[in-house]
């Protein structure tokens, strides 16, 4: 169907936004006449054009009129002013004809009304076209416009025996190349990426983004009591990447000034009473709390690179709405070894978190299992 083909284009192109638009979501737009593109383009980056009007400009620069046209865009054509003017305008003024759209907007500035607009100037629209694949790579936009936190993506790479390390702590490497170049699209995608000190503590990592023209996410660390050495590299490059670190209120005075000094963003985060495998009380940061303060910094979205007691701790707290799973063809063993998620873990089966596999992909030996939260527990 050649519909189809136009749509699909379209979801391509949107896909090029990927990293450069949060906390906008991602939007591809193809415009046809006769049978031919006429024009393509997409939102490139947050605060530019959006795709309507750089499909627009393309089709103009290649000499075309766009009068009796049909636009293919993959999200509702906003309809009020932001830091762009609205797409319907620009539709309406070079006299499409017919608007074939993917998604719904959820956002309340547009939502519904970018359809009335464009329908009262006779304008033929057809909504829902493609639904499920548009709303599929805007999954982290329509959570956070609904509900101003981020989407929270947990990764982690485990053997087949379900160990993320050997017992020693040694963990390098889990998986092959080709899965950890595919993380590298995960950190690119994701706005903040977050750790727990123990990580920084044994693995002393950047968590930057390695893709050439990629974009390096906002790093956030759980570190309670402001252990993060001042030489690690999270705190050298503070000036460079953006690091915020989330400590209990009464964390170090001093510690944390010095860190605010090296450019390090101190979010004091009120605490919650927990147990380790122990069973000994401990205060840790209010997971939920820090994700309304990191929504409120614009922060769509998190891929959390955290180890098992962090992982452990976002479950508990509600937080988790996807999982990318990496598993290798390996066996550590070993009954002390780490796994993806420590703690003292559940009392029973039935009280498992439940979660949906909506993804598979093959990386080398290596297999990418992809899960979001059950529904029922959304």
């Amino acid at each position: 169907m050649p519909e189809e083909k136009y749509m699909r284009r379209a979801i391509e192109l949107a896909k090029k936004g990927s990293g450069h638009v949060n906390p906008n979501p991602l939007v591809g737009a193809v415009i046809v006449r006769d049978g031919e593109i006429i024009g393509e383009g997409y939102h490139e980056c947050y605060g530019q054009l959006h795709a309507e009007r750089n499909a627009i400009a393309n089709a103009k620069k290649r000499g075309n009129s766009l009068e009796g046209s049909t636009i293919y865009v993959t999200l509702e054509p906003c309809c009020h002013y932001g830091k762009t003017p609205p797409c319907t305008e620009a539709i309406i003024e070079e006299k499409i004809a017919r608007v074939v759209v993917g998604s719904d907007d959820p956002n309340p500035l547009v939502s519904g009304k970018g359809f009335q607009m464009l329908r009262e100037k006779g304008i033929e629209v057809i909504p829902h076209f493609l639904k499920e694949e548009c709303d599929a790579m805007n999954h982290v936009f329509f959570h956070y416009i609904r509900t101003g936190i981020p989407y929270v993506a947990m990764k982690y790479a485990m053997t087949m025996d379900g160990k993320i390390a050997c017992y020693t702590g040694d963990s390098k490497w889990v998986t092959g190349e080709e899965s950890r170049a595919h993380v590298q699209t995960l950190r690119n995608h994701y706005k903040g990426i977050m750790a727990g000190i123990g990580t920084v503590l044994a693995d002393d990592p950047m968590l930057n983004c390695r893709i050439e023209g990629g974009r390096d996410p906002i790093r956030i660390i759980a570190d309670s009591h402001l252990r993060i050495p001042m030489d690690s590299q999270l705190v050298r490059t503070a000036g460079q990447q953006p690091l915020i670190i989330a400590c209990l209120p009464d964390a170090d005075e001093e510690k944390a000034a010095q860190l605010q000094e090296k450019g390090v963003e101190v979010l004091r985060i009120p605490g919650v009473t927990t147990a380790d495998i122990t069973e000994e009380q401990k205060e840790v940061i209010s997971l939920p709390v820090l994700m309304k303060e990191l929504g409120a910094r614009k922060i769509d979205g998190i891929l959390l690179e955290g180890g098992g007691q962090l992982n452990e701790s976002a479950l508990q707290a509600g937080i988790v709405d996807r999982i990318y799973c990496y598993i290798a063809p390996k066996i550590f063993g070993g009954a002390q070894a780490k796994t993806p998620v420590e703690g003292q873990g559940l009392t029973r089966a039935a009280d498992a978190w439940q979660f949906k596999r909506i993804g598979m992909q093959e990386f080398g030996q290596d297999i990418l299992l992809e899960y979001e939260k059950a529904q029922e527990l959304q």
